[in-house]
Parts: C-alpha cells; sequence; structure tokens
C-alpha cells in the first residue's frame, strides 16, 4: 500500500540527520467514556502550567504528553494490521481506566512533524486494543485491525447438502 506524505516527511524520513520529529498522536474511544482520550508521543510544547502538563496541540485538540514506544504495521496483504505499544505507567493513571473496559477500545494512531502538527502525514484505520500487559513501569498493547476481517468468507461451504439447487 502505498501512502501519500509530504515531501518534507519523507525527506525527514531518509535523512541521516533532521531537525524534524515525527509524533505519534493516539486517540482512544470507548463507550464508556465521557470523552476521548488523546495521548502524544512527544512533550513539544506546555499545555498548562497548574498543573504541569507537555503535549502537542494539533488540530485544535490538546494530545498529553505520555512516553510510548511504538511499532507500525507492516504493509501486507495476508495478515491485519498490528500495532504495538509500550506506555511508561509511573504515575499508574492509566491501570484504572484500562481494568475498566469490559470491551475493547478503539484506538485511532496518526503521524504528525513537530514542525506543522496540523498536518497528518499517515493515518492508521481505527484499530482495537487486543490486549494489555501492566507491568511495574509498562504497559504493552498490542492494536490491531476489526476481528471481522479475519473470519473466513464465504461462512459455510457450498455443499450438495447445503446448497441443493446448485448442484
Amino acid at each position: 500500500m502505498s501512502r501519500d506524505v509530504s515531501a518534507r516527511f519523507r525527506s525527514a524520513v531518509y535523512a541521516q540527520e533532521t531537525d524534524e520529529v515525527p509524533i505519534c498522536l493516539l486517540t482512544v474511544t470507548h463507550e464508556s467514556l465521557s470523552e476521548p482520550i488523546f495521548i502524544s508521543s512527544d512533550p513539544t510544547t506546555r499545555l498548562s502550567d497548574d498543573p504541569l502538563l507537555y503535549g502537542t496541540e494539533s488540530r485544535g485538540e490538546q494530545f498529553i504528553f505520555l512516553p510510548f514506544e511504538f511499532t507500525l504495521a507492516d504493509d501486507v496483504s495476508d495478515s491485519a494490521p498490528k500495532v504495538a505499544l509500550t506506555m511508561d505507567s509511573i504515575d499508574r493513571s492509566l491501570v484504572p481506566i484500562l481494568r475498566s473496559f469490559a470491551t475493547p477500545p478503539s484506538v485511532k494512531l496518526e503521524i504528525v512533524l513537530a514542525s506543522d502538527p496540523d498536518i497528518v502525514e499517515i493515518t492508521m484505520p481505527v484499530l482495537q486494543m487486543s490486549d494489555a500487559t501492566i507491568e511495574d513501569k509498562y504497559i504493552s498493547t498490542n492494536v490491531v485491525a476489526d476481528g471481522l476481517i479475519n473470519e473466513p468468507h464465504p461462512a459455510r461451504q457450498f455443499t450438495p447438502g447445503s446448497f441443493p439447487g446448485l448442484f
């Protein structure tokens, strides 16, 4: 699958050294949340003084900085997209939120450049959080495409017993 990205993003990714910083923005939604959770991988700017918060402002939304690492999905046709996320959990504020979900939350992943955070360079389709491992300092989770794309099609086999009119 080809991606349309700006020339600035392409040159920053392929450069040996660059001043450009790619930022991953996560938007977590769930029916039990009153509003989405916006998370940024970079402390681009100071969002507030009391409490002291850093993050990224993009398209009018404030994404709170939470250190995390991510591995983007491969663009292969025979498997569903899967993104691996590892987040710091020093203050443990996400642990009760994750444990409160009875169904998987939806996660939208976008990549922007720090020099122009209002232009989204890469957008992954809305993914579902499949599992989460909570450890002392880290939360590891896999975010995958909706399970419906993994369902076999057609669901039934065309046999003489099931479809006698075909035979």
